[in-house]
């Protein structure tokens, strides 16, 4: 995949506008509710110089009693809503925190369902995918952090500098070019941190992987009886201390520059402070603005430091893995015109050539193919010979690198793969045990209508799924207090889920390489009778069932080596009568 640069403002460009579209009413009331909030900290200033020039100017007479009690009542209204304000930002900022990082993952789920599968044969890719995963949760603080820079620390510090020029017109800029420093130094951080995500994106995939395998569920077992808890846990060890080196590396560069801000923030300070005695000494500024600016110094300082070591220092941080995300949005999708699947024109693949990305090896090697509507075809081979690739290439999960396939009329490489995928029914060899009720676990196949209650038992009974001790809304998971299935009838739900969907062409990838060759026979006899009327292609290497089928087709090395019925193979194809000989004494 072509590499992109991404630069922190291209980013900002892309991932604000969706910030404000996740939460259209939210976001603007949170924004708004920030102003104020840092408007009122600035009236907190002007108050409590208005409460000691009071102070002073009725110690030498000037005004009465009332005058400073009205004015200590008037910061004390100040301060009451400063602390209003910024309770109702908080509560603001985490409602819209909460649904924005829902709206963010139904984003990228989405991206990822209209990425070309073929992509998913590629390790550079999943790479992105676990970056732009990381980049999701670190997405909503960025967006909550830069605009913040400017509703909450922008207005703050304009109106704040508006009130020190009007005092001295240097302390301003003194308290500027104090912190100039410290936001070259984020700058740095940025490129450091951005390439440290790039680093550590394929370290996380593995140890991710290698804890999967000590802890999950599907796993544990295995890796415990076979005493394979200890190499996988040094595995996940060695790469999470890698993971950790590289870390501690940047962490240690960059806490180099934190010393020269503190440094930098320290000798600012120290200069605001002598300017402002200075100023009051000389008879500049009254004792009122004195007290209030050299109160306020502290959280001057405070807010730029919060400003520049938290928020731009979690920005730079983050920005990286941010533009994962973006990254992946940018990502090539499944494009092409909308047709009318037509199962009277069959399937059609007319010389083939498909090769994965990143490999040198071809998959598929000139391959020509006609299916015709009802027939059935039964394609076998050695494992690597091809057998799934070519299926997915003419199913149109992926698009061939030269050639034609054409499938119900459709050209695979011009059609989007929804207006095929509509009429594809399929059942596989790893087929999915959801964590969901029985009838749901059969109805997710056609998930674009209600469930059919009628239908969903009407197929379980046509595969053999004779569990009667379960209705169908059974919860099968133990971990969500319901049941587990076995092997077999597992394998009969799958099938009925392949069969609950309305299709006029199905394919069987070796959904009984598990079982034994007696159930494996039952459930392709079942298969037969299921598959009438249907262009039905049956993907094994074990040959037991392939009588079934009206053709077969005999693959070696990515190219078709015979094509013909059982009978007919076992006269004139030396591989498939080698490969029937070796296994028919499953089938005695």
């Amino acid at each position: 995949m072509s590499e992109k640069k991404y630069r922190f403002f291209g980013i900002v460009r892309r991932v604000i506008p969706l910030y404000f579209k996740s939460s259209p009413l939210l976001v603007p009331i949170d924004q708004l509710l920030s102003v104020f909030h840092s408007l009122s900290w600035v009236l907190s200033i002007i108050a409590t110089q208005r409460l000691f020039d009071n102070i002073t100017m009725a110690g030498n007479q000037v005004i009465g009693y009332w005058q400073v009690v009205i004015s200590l009542i008037a910061l004390g209204f100040v301060t009451f809503g400063q602390q209003v304000l910024n309770g109702a930002s908080n509560f603001m900022t985490d409602c819209v925190l909460e649904k924005n990082m829902g709206k963010y993952w139904g984003v990228i789920q989405r991206k990822i369902q209209r990425i070309p599968a073929v992509l998913f044969e590629d390790t550079t890719f999943l790479d992105e995918i676990e970056k732009a995963k990381m980049g999701v949760s670190f997405l909503e603080p960025f967006c909550i952090i830069f605009t913040s820079i400017f509703t909450f620390y922008g207005v703050y510090f304009f109106a704040v500098g508006a009130y020190l020029f009007w005092i001295s017109p240097i302390l301003p800029i003194v308290l500027l070019v104090s912190f100039i420093p410290a936001f070259l130094s984020q700058i740095m951080r940025i490129k450091v941190f951005t390439k440290l995500e790039i680093e550590n994106a394929p370290l996380r995939r593995r140890y991710e992987y290698y804890q999967k395998a000590i802890v999950d569920r599907e796993s544990f077992k295995e890796t415990r009886i076979l005493g394979a808890y200890h190499y996988f846990c040094k595995l996940f060890s060695e790469t999470l201390l890698l993971t950790t080196k590289k870390i501690w590396r940047t962490e240690r560069k960059v806490a180099l520059l934190q010393l020269v801000l503190n440094i930098t923030s320290f000798i600012g300070l120290g200069i605001s402070s002598f300017l402002l005695f200075t100023a009051t000494m000389n008879g500049t500024i009254t004792v009122g603005a004195f007290a209030a600016v050299f109160t306020s110094l502290n959280t001057i300082f405070g807010l730029m430091e919060e400003l520049v070591t938290r928020h731009l220092s979690s920005m730079s941080n983050n920005v990286g893995k941010v533009a994962n995300f973006v990254r992946l949005l940018d990502m090539e999708e499944v494009c092409g015109e909308y047709g009318e699947f037509n199962p009277s024109k069959g399937i059609v693949a007319d010389d083939v050539s498909f090769t994965y990305p990143g490999n040198e090896t071809v998959a598929i090697e000139n391959v020509s193919l006609s299916i015709s509507e009802g027939e059935t075809i039964a394609i076998v081979g050695e494992n690597g010979a091809g057998k799934s690739t070519l299926v997915r290439l003419l199913i149109g999960l992926y698009k061939p690198n030269s050639g034609i396939v054409k499938i119900g009329g459709l050209d695979s490489a011009t059609t989007h793969p929804t207006s095929i995928f509509n009429r594809t029914s399929g059942i596989f060899q790893r087929y999915q045990r959801y964590k969901m009720t029985l009838a749901d676990n059969v109805s997710i196949s056609n998930s674009s209508s209600s469930p059919d209650n009628i239908k969903v038992q009407k197929v379980l009974d046509d595969s053999d799924f004779n569990e009667v001790s379960l209705d169908l809304e059974t919860m099968l998971s133990p971990e969500f207090d319901g049941v587990d299935l076995s092997g077999g009838q597992w394998q009969r739900l799958a099938i009925a889920r392949g069969l609950y969907r309305t299709s006029k062409f199905i394919i069987l990838d070796e959904p009984t390489a598990a079982i034994d060759p007696i159930e494996e026979t039952r459930i392709y006899n079942q298969f037969e009778k299921l598959a009438r009327d249907k262009i039905a292609i049956i993907i094994t290497h074990r040959l037991g069932s392939t009588k079934m089928a009206d053709r077969i087709i005999v693959m070696d090395r990515g190219k078709i080596v015979a094509i013909g019925t059982h009978n007919e193979l076992l006269n004139y194809s030396d591989k498939y009568t080698r490969m029937w000989t070796t296994q028919a004494e499953w089938y005695s």
